[in-house]
């Protein structure tokens, strides 16, 4: 086998030289040319794609970067699914830039400053304890917001203005609930708040969070007393949001949560006044202070509030007309 292999490869071989002396060497340097034609054209092609891909990878780490979850919602200002009371940032706060701040109703902060110190006896007459009643937050929000952040179970107590004809809502949570029933119910001090939650609040416990809630409407009668009079009648309670629906879930509120602790217990207690249940005191509300009416200003002169005074006689008597100072 290996004698027979060797002869047909030198065959092969000299057929090869014969063809490569028989062809003409202007073809032949003509062939070669075309092919290093051939050559340089793909290299230069390969030279192409490579810096195409290369500016194609420049582009994407530098102006097509993704944003983490994290980022997106740093922009939007709040995260999918997640409800919050808080300050918003973003496009959450173009949202809600249109609805109206309490900070724009200076009165209301006196006000729900009088019931906290109205609030603190009351309770402790109530209690026979020692009960300290604080103002946490007042901020504004949405209505449907608010209802879906509840956190439950909780008692929802809706409550009408007689005057105004428009109702509000208290919301008490269940750690007010517990600690108030055991500390009427001569709970011992100390002891750690029991939570049953899946269950219905008793007859009992019902009855106790509504005259709580009593001693908490009328001391928000007093407190809205210099401003306007007013008569809070509770209308209902409820354990489930949906049942106490008073305003359309996109309409604006006002949202007051008082704090209420009796030593080592207590919890929130929260009230929302839609803005259409003090529309018709919006014009006192805006006031900077009480009896700001009598503090204008006309011309350079103050406008000084009527003063009672004792007539020279009894053909002359006391006139009651604003009495004008020059402010010089």
């Amino acid at each position: 086998m290996a004698g027979t292999d060797q002869p047909d490869q030198d065959a092969i071989a000299a057929q090869w030289e014969a063809s490569l002396d028989s062809e003409d060497p202007a073809e032949a340097a003509k062939a070669a040319a075309e092919n290093e034609l051939s050559e340089t054209m793909a290299l230069q092609w390969a030279a192409m794609v490579e810096d195409g891909s290369r500016d194609l990878g420049a582009g994407k780490n530098s102006g097509e970067r993704v944003l983490s979850q994290e980022e997106i919602d740093n922009l939007l200002g709040f995260a999918v699914g997640d409800v919050t009371l808080d300050d918003h940032s973003g496009i959450r706060a173009i949202i809600d830039s249109a609805m109206v701040s309490y900070e724009r109703l200076p009165m209301l902060e006196i006000v729900f400053d009088r019931l906290v110190r109205l609030l603190t006896t009351s309770l402790r007459n109530f209690t026979s304890d020692n009960v300290e009643v604080s103002l946490d937050r007042i901020t504004s929000v949405r209505f449907g917001d608010y209802m879906n952040s509840i956190p439950l179970p909780a008692v929802l107590t809706v409550f009408k203005a007689e005057e105004w004809d428009n109702f509000g809502m208290a919301v008490v949570d269940s750690s007010l609930i517990y600690s108030m029933i055991d500390v009427l119910l001569g709970g011992r001090r100390g002891s750690s708040q029991l939570r049953i939650e899946g269950r219905p609040y008793t007859t009992i416990e019902t009855e106790l969070v509504k005259r709580l809630v009593e001693v908490v409407m009328a001391d928000a009668e007093q407190a809205f007393r210099p401003l306007s009079p007013v008569t809070f009648t509770i209308d209902r309670l409820e354990t489930n949001p949906r049942f106490a629906a008073i305003s359309r879930p996109a309409n604006a509120a006002i949202l007051v949560r008082l704090r209420i602790d009796m030593e080592d217990r207590g919890g929130n207690i929260e009230l929302l006044l839609p803005y259409a249940t003090i529309e018709p005191i919006r014009g006192v509300l805006l006031q900077m202070f009480m009896g700001e009416k009598f503090a204008a200003t006309r011309s350079g002169k103050a406008i000084s509030p009527p003063r009672s005074c004792r007539p020279r006689s009894p053909s002359t008597p006391c006139s009651t007309k604003p009495t004008f100072r020059s402010s010089n």
